[in-house]
């Protein structure tokens, strides 16, 4: 990439006129707002009081414990009376909450050395990641994975020979390392090994997808810093692989939507009842890897020697009305050039609508999302690319758990059907023709088969089409985990 000789000061994406540096110290400001909110402890008698807090605390945990042995007993007396009466509904659901109680009992004997379930999202997380919110300060550790099967068609859309060969691979193994401080701060962070070898000569690669620190303000403010997770779409943040649909994340999400897409920056993120919210400062995308099949994919800089010329603004909003209904949007924007010679400033605006519905059951999942890049000729010259100036992309999703009629079991079988449709080269720069092949289509059916919640065995077929006729379906099979 060629860079001149003298850069300039950082520009962040939010209206073109402010400087990076300057934006950079507001949100240092705000920041520093949220970290004086929270009292700090006198230095004198520091020691006294944290004896009487212990002593507090082992007073609390054994009330704790009292209390909900005496829920687990009424709950059994309840449960033995109703068994005589045949009410298979409502025992059911008395078993699933003794079974609750009786978990929570015994993670709070065994105290500091029991680790929280990955059983629930914090903060858009997956529930893996979400463990160290949970956890009690000290170190907590989970992880997920995914093995995956492919065995494409032989032939393309046009009839012609594909190429093509089945492959069998450990996509991903990951491992999350989080350490708590206190009830204020904590560290969070994940570490990724793909296609299982990582050395000379092999495809794999070991790469950190998020490591910050989160200061928490208050039960509904916090602050963040440090390699983030952008806040867009579905799967970005929420991706691990019992929780989607398909042996693989949806194509509109890998390639408009760039995940797993992270950079370095410093942000806030909140709730306010039923809205959920976050705003982040990151590092902007390096234009100089924009292609015309992948879009802006490649120009993620990944937190790895970022060149931080140019910044930009991620935020989102997320809508919860009801249990189980969730609408929202999030954006993000900035100028891409890097100072790369050649080019003015590549501005990338890309912003998603979605919106999901859980109940009893059934499963609606629909999101829309476009990026806009502005000197799109300019980029095209640059990485020698035909560089679309507009990249469109959307998906539907239904499925259906139909063990839900079977009210005792835990386990799932998920029959579903997804229809996408994506262009990389959805507009082009004057008198830059379009590729026929990158506008894609994929229509996929399949089923998710959830023991346990946390692990999941998928399998799918993808009826792919494009405008050139150059598409390749297949059949798809994986094996996901998530702790």
């Amino acid at each position: 990439m060629s860079v001149t000789s003298h850069r300039s000061a950082p520009r962040v994406g939010c209206g073109g006129a402010p400087r990076g540096t300057l934006a950079v110290v507001l949100l240092l400001a705000g920041v520093g707002l949220a970290f004086g909110s929270a009292e700090e402890a006198p230095a004198a008698g520091a020691a006294e009081a944290a004896s009487g807090s212990r002593t507090e605390a082992a007073a609390e945990l054994e009330r704790r414990l009292a209390d909900l042995e005496a829920q687990v007993t009424a709950l059994q007396g309840e449960l033995e009376r109703l068994r005589g009466t045949g009410a298979v509904v409502t025992t059911a659901e008395l078993e699933k909450r003794i079974e609750a109680l009786s978990r929570e009992i015994e993670r709070l004997r065994l105290g500091a050395a029991a680790s929280p379930e990955a059983t629930e999202s914090v903060h858009g997380l997956g529930p893996a990641a979400s463990k160290i919110y949970r956890a009690r300060p000290g170190v907590s550790i989970g992880g997920y994975g995914e093995a995956l099967f492919l065995d494409p068609s032989g032939r393309l859309d046009d009839g012609s020979p594909s190429g093509e060969v089945a492959t069998a691979d450990l996509l991903r193994a990951v491992l999350y390392f989080g350490y708590k401080f206190d009830d204020h701060f904590l560290f969070n962070s994940e570490i990724e090994y793909e296609h299982a070898v990582a050395a000379d000569g092999a495809g794999g690669e070991v790469a950190v997808e998020f490591a910050y620190v989160d200061y928490k303000a208050g039960p509904r403010l916090g602050a963040r810093g440090g390699l983030l997770l952008v806040p867009v779409g579905f799967l970005n943040e929420l991706h691990e692989p019992p929780i989607f649909f398909g042996a693989q994340r949806p194509e509109v999400e890998r390639f408009i939507i760039p995940t797993t897409w992270r950079e370095l920056g410093l942000g806030v993120y909140g709730d306010a009842g039923s809205v959920s919210w976050k705003a982040y400062l990151v590092t902007g995308l390096d234009a100089a890897g924009f292609t015309a099949a992948e879009g802006i994919r490649e120009g993620r800089q990944e937190g790895s020697e970022a060149i931080a010329e140019d910044l930009a603004l991620t935020v989102r909003a997320d809508w919860t009305p009801t249990p189980g209904l969730l609408l929202g949007a999030s954006g993000f924007a900035g100028d891409s050039a890097q100072a790369s010679a050649g080019v003015d400033r590549a501005r990338v605006v890309q912003w998603d609508a979605h919106a999901e519905w859980n109940w009893k059951g059934v499963h609606l999942r629909g999101l829309f999302v476009r990026t806009r890049l502005d000197d799109a000729a300019e980029v095209g010259v640059l990485t020698g690319e035909a560089v679309g100036s507009q990249m469109n992309g959307y998906y539907g999703e239904v499925a259906y758990n139909v063990l839900t009629l079977k009210h005792s079991t835990r386990q799932e079988v998920s029959p579903f059907f997804r229809y996408e449709a994506y262009d990389t080269q959805a507009s082009m720069p004057s008198g830059t023709p379009a590729d026929p092949g990158n506008d894609r289509s994929v229509r996929a059916w399949g089923l998710r088969y959830r023991p346990i919640p946390n692990i999941a065995i998928k399998a799918d077929y993808l009826d792919r089409g494009d405008s050139a006729d150059t598409a390749v379906d297949g059949f798809q099979l994986a094996l996901g985990w998530l702790f």
